[in-house]
């Protein structure tokens, strides 16, 4: 009778949203927002304003299937225990297994190539316009960024978790603050340029790994789905399904506001200068104000 009560209340519990996963959406969410989002309205918004709105459209649907998915992957595994590497062995083998993550490596290393070009021209830019000083020389000045970075995860992994997981809500803080700061700039100059429909599917197509890369929180993904099975059991699937979309839904909601504010606030000319200069919207936003 107790088991039966107990099984009960389990399935009452994953059929409620209550405050834990509430918990787990903002965890979600903060593992989402970081560097990506600052390059977001420049590398989407240069391909004009209406292509934006369709990779708007088409943002949410993607980030929660593509995790939802992700996180049902975890869950199929036999062992509870099981994390996102236990199962992809278990699915594939030790040779697929080998596999997937030599292709994994390959699809994150070309986004550590980007942010390191990305923050050694932040801050050049930072160094220059903010602190009046003259450019340092790219190789010793990315050197040195890249060696501060390195020397972060050699004082230990949990320190390097908990500096950026510090970081991260005073950065969403800020950047809502700058979405409602840019407001009374709004302007219909993006809006009045017409887009040449032949190469549109082109343009969405070259910003979707940037949309991809801003609304990315799969790192957390393995963890959640073990604890969600561990409280859940059977019904872990229904629980990741309602967090995953709960936090697609805020990421939706929090990064398009910002990046629709950074673009009506700009004109055509100003966001194609940002791109060349290929830094940060903060970045340019404090060289223009």
């Amino acid at each position: 009778m107790n088991t039966t009560t107990s099984s009960a209340n389990a399935v009452k519990d994953s059929s409620k949203f209550n405050y834990k996963d509430f918990t787990w959406c903002l965890s979600l969410f903060g593992t989402a927002v970081g560097a990506g989002v600052l390059f977001l309205p420049i590398k989407a918004g240069a391909g004009g304003f209406w292509p934006l709105v369709i990779l708007a459209l088409i943002a949410a649907p993607m980030t929660w299937f593509a995790h939802k998915s992700l996180a049902r992957f975890v869950l199929s595994a036999k062992n509870p225990e099981a994390d996102i590497t236990d199962t992809v062995e278990e699915h594939f083998g030790k040779t697929g297994a080998n596999l997937i993550t030599f292709a994994y490596f390959f699809a994150i290393y070309p986004i550590v190539l980007i942010y390191g070009v990305g923050i050694t021209n932040t801050v050049d830019s930072f160094l220059v316009n903010q602190m009046g000083m003259e450019s340092i020389p790219r190789p010793l000045l990315s050197g040195a960024l890249i060696l501060a970075m390195t020397a972060g995860v050699v004082f230990g992994k949990e320190l390097m978790l908990k500096a950026t997981s510090a970081m991260v809500y005073p950065l969403v803080f800020i950047l809502l603050a700058l979405s409602f700061y840019l407001v009374p700039d709004w302007n219909t100059s993006m809006m009045e340029v017409t887009p040449e429909w032949s190469t549109m599917p082109s343009v969405i197509w070259l910003a979707i790994p940037i949309i991809v890369f801003s609304f990315n929180h799969s790192p957390i993904i393995s963890q959640f789905s073990k604890e969600q099975r561990r409280v859940y059991g059977e019904n872990a699937v229904k629980k990741t399904d309602a967090i995953t979309g709960g936090a697609a839904m805020m990421l939706m909601g929090f990064v398009m506001f910002f990046v629709f504010s950074v673009v009506l606030s700009l004109s055509p000319e100003q966001l194609a200068t940002a791109q060349a200069q290929n830094i940060s919207v903060l970045s340019y936003l404090a060289n223009v104000h």
